[in-house]
């Protein structure tokens, strides 16, 4: 029974206050952003809606990151547009609505990969994630929130900016709600400053009925936030090796950019709460929920860095914010979209601009003269290639692949060798720095094949055998001696080194000095 409950945490302290107040903010933000999302990819607001709904809720009660908040995605909704084009160019006048069932079956797809992903304990690999690499990704995911605010001040349909009062309103509506967020905390922390400035803004504008951009006009002709429960997913398409030859790789895509996302925003919030949370457990989450967003017409999506910021900010630390950000989200669709179609939008483009300061790591221009060259690119590349394909899972891959890459360049300069001749007359060479596929050319430099003495000794003990192309460069020195009749021996290797060259014994033959046992101390994963 402690298990089952477990998932709530009983032991946790919980304020109710908080967590309620706070998934109510987090709601009413969602509602812009989850259509937004939903019109990228063509699909109707309530398929974005849906897919928050159900991807908060379910990530809110069986996820790894209390706190964490799931819905849809801009991540996720960009890669639909691929698939809308190539089911438009292999079956020429689809309808619309069997489109959607593709979607809805790449995502329930997606969501089965991501909990292998999470059986497998695949999520720990996101400690090798770097540091660079998470301030990248941090500050091109600021810069995307930040940029995503401007369609606002654009005229609709157009790319024309507002004009005279119009603009004036605009501005001045989400600097004050700016204002109220940075500045109540000062006063009082009782309710969350951002839920203070939407309430303060949305009365001014509806109680003085100032005409500026609402919720409503960010909606298609004849659109509408209102709906009942989400309805089960139908499908008429065919399930053939056909239908899953076009979808699986997107599903792919989508479980790979949905796991990467989400795992390093609760990487974020771990920091900031200084928590840890569990990545398999949020693996396992993630696939369910969208699993069941496929299934309940929703678009899918990932964990929100903005949303899951704006929670923690106000103080939310527990499970019981992002189910009632959920709950509060169907409530709106159910019962009180009308209210919610009439929100100014300057509140929650202000509301964003916020989270969006909040979210960038200032202190990483500090760190600039600090970081070693290497680190700053892939910083800054990472930062960009964000912020400009919006491609988070790309980014982030590359930054990963410099970074080691850098690494390993670094390692490879390191490896050094001390020579001397003992009384016997033997040439010892005291290997020093890892003998990997980065530093083999550097270690095979060091030798003087013709001038040494019959025999020699390789001494590891401040060194290790680390990879195939370092044993073959063990190979290769020892058959470059036996060539002039010398004999090499091996000293000083640790128990797995030994072990390599054991299951490497077709294919190298050296001679290994016996040596004290001694252990290597190793992480384990």
């Amino acid at each position: 029974m402690q298990k089952v409950f477990n998932l709530f945490n009983l032991k946790q302290k919980v304020d109710y206050k908080t967590e309620i107040l706070s998934g109510l903010t987090v709601a009413l933000a969602l509602v812009p952003e989850a259509i937004a999302f939903a019109m990228i990819a063509g699909f109707s607001p309530l398929t974005g809606l849906y897919a928050a709904f159900v991807m908060g809720l379910v990530t809110a009660i069986l996820g790894g990151r209390p706190g964490m908040i799931s819905g849809a995605t801009g991540a996720i909704a960009v890669i639909f547009v691929g698939l809308i084009l190539e089911l438009k160019n292999t079956f020429p006048g689809i309808a619309p609505e069997t489109i959607l069932q593709y979607v809805f079956l790449t995502v329930i797809l997606g969501g089965s990969i991501q909990i292998l992903a999470g059986i497998f304990r695949l999520g720990k690999f996101i400690r090798l994630v770097p540091h660079p690499v998470m301030f990248g990704f941090v500050n091109g995911l600021a810069i995307i929130i930040f940029m995503a605010q401007f369609p606002n001040f654009y005229q609709k349909g157009t790319t024309n900016l507002l004009e005279g009062s119009q603009l004036w309103l605009m501005l001045g509506l989400t600097l004050l709600t700016m204002f109220i967020i940075w500045g109540l905390p000062k006063l009082t922390k009782v309710v969350p400053s951002s839920l203070v400035a939407i309430l303060v803004v949305s009365a001014i504008v509806i109680g003085f009925n100032i005409d500026t951009m609402t919720v409503s006009d960010t909606l298609n002709e004849g659109e509408t936030i209102k709906g009942g429960f989400p309805p089960l997913s139908r499908f008429s398409i065919p399930f053939t090796w056909e239908t899953l030859k076009i979808v699986f790789p997107y599903a792919a895509i989508v479980a790979g950019v949905g796991l990467i996302e989400s795992l390093l925003t609760l990487n974020l919030i771990d920091e900031i709460t200084e928590t840890r949370g569990n990545g398999n457990r949020e693996c396992i989450a993630q696939g369910s929920a969208n699993i069941l967003s496929g299934l309940f017409s929703g678009m899918g999506g990932c964990a929100m860095i903005g949303q899951s910021l704006i929670n923690t900010s106000a103080g939310a630390r527990a499970r019981l914010s992002g189910i009632v950000a959920a709950v509060m989200l169907l409530t709106f669709i159910m019962f009180g979209s009308s209210l919610i179609e009439k929100l100014p939008m300057a509140a929650l483009v202000g509301l964003m601009f916020m989270v969006a300061i909040g979210t960038f790591e200032w202190a990483s221009f500090k760190t600039f003269r600090k970081m070693p060259w290497s680190d700053v690119i892939v910083m800054v590349l990472v930062t960009l290639i964000t912020a400009i394909t919006h491609n988070l899972a790309i980014a982030v891959l590359i930054g990963v692949v410099l970074a080691a890459l850098a690494y390993s360049w670094e390692n490879a300069k390191r490896i050094r060798a001390r020579k001397y001749m003992d009384e016997q007359g033997i040439k010892h060479y005291e290997i020093f720095g890892p003998l990997f596929f980065g530093s083999v050319k550097g270690f095979s430099e060091k030798f003087d094949i013709t001038n040494d003495p019959e025999e020699i000794i390789i001494d590891f003990k401040e060194s290790r055998v680390a990879d195939m192309s370092a044993i073959e460069a063990l190979n290769s020195i020892t058959h470059r001696y036996f060539k002039q009749g010398k004999k090499v021996h091996l000293r000083h290797l640790s128990p797995d080194c030994i072990q390599l060259l054991n299951n490497a014994e077709a294919i190298i033959d050296v001679n290994i000095l016996e040596d004290p046992t001694y252990k290597l101390p190793m992480d384990k994963l």
